[in-house]
């Protein structure tokens, strides 16, 4: 089964090649992109892609080595298997992120919810289905660094209500005097719902402004990460509404 869902992604990436070029038209920063995928033939078939588009790829097939590379190079994002040799992949995020803060997105051949809802509360950044499609792939990398990189952000520009505070330019946020320590995706999530206190933000909006995408019936990452949020920053009190079947809304009750 592994095996036959490998080959539809070569399918797909290799229908995808020959477009790759149009890529470096939009004149994007090159990436340093690192994949960690035990199928070598998809890996080179990836690598060729990123290559067409004017990014550099590096690849590993197992875990351990992953692990290793990602700890002593320097990469913009990393795409990792759940299913490796030596380290499955949920194994080595949770390694990776005790040492390192790199955005991941996670492919994985899983279709159960608890699996995805695992990866994101190991600290995954997105996910991706296999098969997958390269272009969607792509996309969603732009997606994760736009959320994660802050240098276009005003450099005086904070938020406070009650006892939470936050700097948007150093992306720190304190409960009263105790810094917070947030992923990048629950910081932009929280500033967000602080910017349009005391109104519903829909989950389509949401989805729309984080991930650059339509929001499906079977998402589950907001849910996480405002469980995640409420954990960090309502010690009791009730800062995050929930608005059944529609969205959030930040109270900012102190």
């Amino acid at each position: 089964m592994r095996r036959f869902q490998a080959v539809r992604d070569l399918e797909i990436v290799s229908d995808r090649v020959a477009n790759a070029k149009a890529e470096t038209s939009e004149k994007q920063r090159p990436l340093s992109l690192l994949l960690l995928d035990d199928d070598v033939e998809l890996c080179e078939m990836m690598r060729e892609f990123f290559t067409e588009a004017g990014h550099r790829l590096e690849c590993a097939c197992n875990g351990r080595e992953g692990l290793a590379i990602a700890l002593r190079g320097v990469y913009d994002l990393m795409i990792l298997d759940v299913m490796l040799p030596g380290i499955d992949g949920l194994t080595l995020l949770e390694q990776l992120r005790s040492r390192k803060d790199l955005p991941v997105i996670m492919l994985t051949a899983r279709v159960q919810r608890q699996d995805r809802i695992l990866g994101l509360n190991t600290g995954a950044d997105d996910y991706l289905p296999k098969p997958f499609d390269p272009d969607e792939l792509m996309a969603r990398i732009r997606a994760v660094l736009r959320r994660t990189e802050s240098t276009s952000r005003p450099a005086d520009t904070a938020v406070t209500f009650g006892k939470i505070r936050v700097n948007v330019a150093t992306r720190e946020v304190w409960c009263g005097s105790t810094p917070v320590d947030l992923t990048a995706m629950e910081f932009d999530l929280l500033e967000l719902l602080m910017r349009s206190v005391g109104q519903v933000v829909s989950r389509d909006e949401i989805t729309a402004v984080l991930f650059e995408r339509e929001a499906t019936p079977y998402d589950r990452f907001l849910d996480v990460h405002i469980s995640h949020l409420r954990k960090k920053l309502e010690g009791g009190r009730k800062l995050i509404r929930t608005i059944r079947g529609v969205g959030y809304v930040f109270t900012g009750t102190s």
